[in-house]
């Protein structure tokens, strides 16, 4: 199964091995894909995750999943997952190029961020260790908020029928691979043409990716 899973297409120039930038980056999506090659096709859930930077090679990632939903019964089988991190995406026209004028040699293409984290992971049911992933995921994403929930927030019986209706999941990262496709392939003339074509369109992603350029 482990050559049946994707694999990102990652040309050279667009390839990143930074660890600690492909971190940034997947810390920066909070809700990335969970995919499963199991016998009865491709699973794939949308799952609030952390990740453990320093445990393992490439870091741990922690995640729970309804106990309905049959994700779970599939990762507790002990088949490999790929997790996918999206980051910033923004269409290029060929319109952005200087150099179309030159010769017209141009098509349409997309710029975009994206992580892929591989792995196998480990069912858990343990409710202490269940609660605390879940307090740290809430935490997480309540920081910053005038007046952050906690789980301590809701009463004790209502979170323990929470927590039995949850499977959690901890799944090292074997193999991590990042694309940070920004028009690296083209001549300063045709990325400066890119970025100000980006930061021309009202979509906040496009300004987002033409500042990307300019720290790449």
């Amino acid at each position: 199964l482990h050559d049946a899973l994707p694999i990102l297409y990652v040309p050279r120039a667009f390839a990143v091995d930074d660890i600690q930038i492909l971190h940034q980056q997947m810390q920066a999506c909070p809700l990335p894909v969970l995919v499963t090659h199991t016998s009865q096709g491709l699973l794939a859930s949308h799952v609030p995750l952390l990740l453990a930077p320093d445990e393992g090679a490439y870091g741990t990632l922690y995640g729970h999943l309804a106990r309905a939903n049959p994700h779970g019964k599939a990762l507790a089988q002990g088949t490999e997952s790929l997790v996918i991190f999206a980051g910033e995406q923004a269409y290029i026209s060929p319109s952005f190029y200087p150099s179309k004028a030159d010769h017209g040699k141009a098509v349409p293409t997309w710029n975009y961020l994206a992580v892929h984290a591989y792995g196998t992971a480990e069912v858990f049911e343990d409710a202490e260790r269940l609660l605390a992933l879940v307090s740290r995921l809430s935490s997480q994403h309540e920081a910053g908020r005038p007046a952050p929930w906690a789980v301590s927030d809701a009463p004790d019986d209502y979170i323990d029928s929470m927590l039995k209706a949850i499977v959690g999941f901890r799944l090292p990262i074997t193999r991590l691979q990042g694309k940070r496709k920004l028009s690296q392939n083209r001549d300063a003339a045709d990325q400066a043409g890119v970025r100000q074509g980006l930061l021309a369109n009202s979509n906040p992603q496009d300004h987002a990716l033409a500042h990307l350029m300019v720290k790449e």
